[in-house]
């Protein structure tokens, strides 16, 4: 008996012929060869199996072996990310080897041992299979590291022709295995996909299932079918036929599925039987019994063609058909076309306001004008009043106009809301803005949002949210008391509607934060940044975006499969400042900053077991490991510590996409922070829904979506908002970006060594020309305790109203105060515009050095040569290779 096994050969741009090898069974006993395409390298193990023979007259998967040298999980899977195996060799997942047993004496073949564990992937069909018939636990396997005299070299190999190579088995070389190695080509069509380096879309296909008509529909009489196609879109869909003879038959059902996965179509006939039952309910009475008649391999159905199945009680009518080209997620690391339009006429509003305040004589030139970002952390309502006193007194400044971005997360996220819904905020004076935010902020919050009236409007909001198709949750609920909170009246806006803010360029561009995780995992262990802007929702990591007003809705591979109307603002506050999506564990870390004592009794405990490599390791492979489950009662203690009882739920836009095989080293390795980005079957593609939850609870900045180095930031005016220690939150973020490679300053101050902190420090100006100049705002009381303005002393009379205790977390700012007296509302907003007006000159300094910085960057960047023609002279790239989809970069055909 053969067992084939296929592996690319060559560089993965050609794909024109395919390597098989074959692995003879012999003694009862099985060797795999597996290939690396690198170096045109043939691995080769020797496998023994005690897990039992499949049921009915199939071949055994691998026979039973006597000798056992090492224990492997029989749920070890290859991962897409790994091409280089297929289906069939679901038994290794490392290619690396092991120290040398030291039993073994010198020979061609030197024996390995060692233990193995890899938890990397999802369970696929064929293992589950396999599975459900094995009553075992582990699989033996035995490695066997070839020399360089044994191993084959595919360059070697001539096409259309076979090599057989002898291994001898001991060192006395009493026993051989003979090996037939056979390069053939392969006539199937290549798959064309789209990929950004980090993730992979495939070819959709359709599948159209109707009843044929010709069949008498006597037959489906009390009968139900269930169709189901594994992997697909709709998975499993069920078609009830009324017992009349009028009855018209069911409109056709359509699946969506990988076309070149090879799935098949499963027909399960369900018939009702009634038996007799003392027990008056209905579903007492009525049993179903279920069988699969019919499996219909999707790959033997010929395209665009209609193909008859048959049965002995009905007939179906089956066509496949290729689904729409164009992706409805686009994929790509730069930014999208509606920003960088924004951008261009930003730049000249930018370009005049700098001309002004720096008093230059001379207008800047587009690549002259650096990008300024003001980037704010969450806080509550304390962060929600202070942002708006920040605001106006940065437009007082004339620097407001400087602004290109502006990030929030959490409270602040509540301020851009608010102004947003005025296409021109920042051309006018924000005190009356702040006035109003005033009111809002002094009302009795619990008659405002928990009035009858205002109860029977959330239920009339979430039944209304359930027909749309949305998925309802806590944070649905807690976004309208947001709204209760701070609006007057219903707010219709949603997050589309604030592109009218910026067709002109004539506000700063709003981008806000949120963090995708999984249940019953730390934050620390998995954790995604999701930005929204009114252009785009998407993922940092993955280069993956859709249309903000798509953000909701359903899709599979890349395509838009059901569109969900767009959710209100308030709907999006409630996810990006959702306090109540907090575990345990979040809280402890948050506590302690320290999940030590937790992680000893929640974590499976891994031990890496890496000695040597034969071959030079890959970024993409992963570890060898040893893992330890842990026992019942932790499992238990994990699931009640990390419980999410209140996290948004919101369906996955990448479901369906794969990882790169070369994702690693992609710009996905940018933003690699966590324990399972290692493991491409455990990230968000293979996920049904998105858990957000506030990110203030993991990261206390917005920094993320400035730091891409696409958005080009120059110049970033922190403004901090958290409670605690002030300068926590900026050394957080230098560690973090420093230990990501990504240009951010270094040196930043300590309220540890410093403990009396100044209003303002400028951070980063003496770095590299790369790294981002900070003007961090730290929220202290420090001159304003005796000055009321900038160079103005207080009275003795008014010595009072610089009292403001910012500092105390149990103060009157502290977190859960959602209301203020009238007296802390104004000493929050007084002392955070007094410390912006008295560091005006360290903020003027700052874009100095920005602009000056670009002008030196303009000198010393080279002239750009011209792209070279192409081959026909005409100026247009060689497109023969690539599907015609706008916006994608990396696009190519693959087998």
């Amino acid at each position: 008996m053969f067992l084939s096994i296929y592996s690319a050969n060559g560089h993965p741009d050609d794909q024109q012929s395919y390597a098989w090898t074959r692995a003879v069974y012999l003694s009862r006993s099985a060797f795999h060869l597996s290939s690396n395409p690198q170096d045109h390298r043939l691995n080769l193990f020797l496998v023994s199996s005690s897990l039992p023979y499949p049921r009915g007259n199939e071949e055994p998967l691998l026979g039973k072996g006597e000798k056992t040298l090492a224990t492997v999980e029989p749920n070890i899977r290859v991962p897409f990310a790994a091409p280089i195996f297929n289906a069939a060799v679901i038994l290794m997942a490392s290619t690396s080897t092991l120290s040398q047993h030291p039993s073994s004496k010198s020979s061609p073949l030197q024996n390995e041992e060692q233990k193995w564990m890899v938890q990397n992937t999802e369970q696929s069909d064929v293992d589950a299979e396999q599975e459900e018939t094995s009553p075992y636990s582990l699989l033996t396997v035995r490695i066997i590291k070839m020399r360089n005299a044994h191993q084959a070299d595919f360059s070697k190999i001539s096409l259309g022709k076979s090599v057989i190579v002898a291994f001898p088995l001991n060192p006395q070389g009493s026993q051989e295995l003979e090996v037939e190695f056979l390069l053939e080509s392969i006539q199937d069509h290549p798959e064309a996909i789209v990929t950004n380096g980090a993730v992979v879309c495939r070819e959709l296909a359709c599948l159209e299932v109707e009843f044929d008509r010709r069949v008498k529909k006597k037959h489906f009489a009390e009968n139900e079918l269930t169709f189901t196609v594994r992997g697909s879109f709709e998975e499993t869909q069920r078609v009830s036929l009324g017992s009349g003879s009028r009855s018209p038959l069911p409109d056709p059902t359509l699946f969506h599925y990988a076309k070149y996965k090879q799935p098949s179509l499963d027909v399960a006939l369900t018939k009702k039987r009634r038996i007799p039952s003392f027990c008056a309910c209905v579903t007492c009475r009525e049993r179903r019994s279920r069988s699969i008649p019919l499996t219909l391999p999707l790959k033997s159905l010929p395209s665009e063609q209609e193909a008859v199945g048959k049965h002995r009680k009905f007939g179906l009518l089956l066509k496949t058909k290729k689904c729409q080209e164009d992706l409805d997620v686009r994929l790509g690391f730069d930014l999208c076309e509606q920003e960088k339009d924004f951008i261009c006429k930003r730049k000249k509003v930018v370009a005049a306001a700098l001309k002004d305040i720096l008093q230059l004589e001379e207008d800047l030139e587009d690549d002259e004008v650096p990008v300024v970002a003001i980037m704010t952390t969450g806080g509550g309502t304390r962060a929600l009043t202070a942002m708006y006193a920040h605001l106006l007194s940065v437009q007082e400044l004339n620097v407001l106009d400087c602004v290109s971005y502006v990030t929030g997360l959490s409270g602040t996220t509540w301020t851009m809301a608010n102004l947003y819904e005025d296409p021109d905020w920042s051309q006018k004076n924000l005190k009356k803005a702040l006035d109003d935010i005033r009111r809002h902020v002094l009302k009795n919050k619990f008659l405002a949002c928990f009035a009858p009236d205002r109860l029977k409007y959330y239920l009339k909001e979430l039944c209304q949210r359930k027909q749309e198709g949305h998925q309802i949750s806590f944070t649905d609920l807690w976004g309208l008391i947001i709204e209760s909170m701070f609006r007057d009246k219903e707010d219709s806006q949603k997050l589309t509607d604030q592109q009218q803010a910026l067709n002109r360029g004539q506000n700063p561009l709003p981008i806000y934060l949120s963090l995708n995780v999984k249940d019953k995992i730390s934050d620390q262990d998995f954790r995604e940044w999701v930005e929204f802007t009114p252009y785009e929702v998407g993922f940092l990591k993955y280069g993956a975006y859709i249309s903000a007003e798509d953000f909701g809705s359903e899709f599979f591979m890349g395509r838009l499969m059901k569109k969900i109307p767009e959710s209100r603002i308030c709907f999006l506050e409630g996810i990006w400042s959702s306090v109540f999506s907090l575990n345990l564990l979040d809280a402890w870390y948050i506590s302690v900053h320290s999940e030590d004592f937790w992680h000893k009794w929640t974590r499976d405990k891994i031990t890496d077991i890496d000695d040597e490599t034969l071959f030079p390791k890959r970024p993409n492979e992963l570890e060898t490991r040893v893992v330890c489950p842990t026992d019942s009662f932790s499992d238990i203690f994990r699931d009640v510590v990390t419980l999410r009882p209140a996290a948004s739920e919101i369906r996955n836009f990448l479901k369906g996409l794969q990882m790169n095989n070369n994702y690693l080293e992609s710009e996905f390795s940018k933003w690699k922070d966590c324990e399972l980005d290692s493991q491409p079957n455990h990230l968000t593609g293979a996920a049904d829904y998105l858990i957000l939850i506030d990110t203030a609870f993991v990261f206390a900045t917005s920094y993320p979506p400035l730091m891409r180095p696409e958005r080009k930031v120059d110049v970033i005016l922190h403004f901090n908002y958290s409670s605690g220690s002030q300068t926590r939150p900026l050394k957080e973020a230098s560690n973090y970006f420093a230990k990501q490679g990504i240009p951010f300053p270094k040196e930043v101050p300590d309220d540890q060594e410093t403990p009396q902190l100044k209003e303002c420090y400028i951070v980063g100006e003496k770095e590299s020309p790369e790294t981002p100049i900070v003007i961090f705002f730290p929220l202290v009381n420090d001159t304003f305790r005796e000055y009321k303005a900038p160079g103005v002393r207080r009275s003795p009379s008014e010595m009072a109203e610089g009292d403001v205790d910012v500092a105390n977390s149990c103060g009157p700012y502290y977190i859960n105060n959602l209301s203020y007296s009238e007296e802390d509302f104004d000493k929050l907003v007084n002392l955070s515009y007094y410390n912006v007006q008295n560091n005006k000159d360290l903020i003027l300094q700052a874009l100095r050095a920005a602009v000056e910085r670009k002008k030196q960057q303009k000198k010393q960047q080279p002239l750009q040569k011209p792209p070279p023609a192409s081959d026909d002279g005409m100026g247009v790239p060689n497109t023969e290779a690539s599907q015609h989809l706008p916006n994608y970069s990396a696009v190519g055909k693959m087998k």
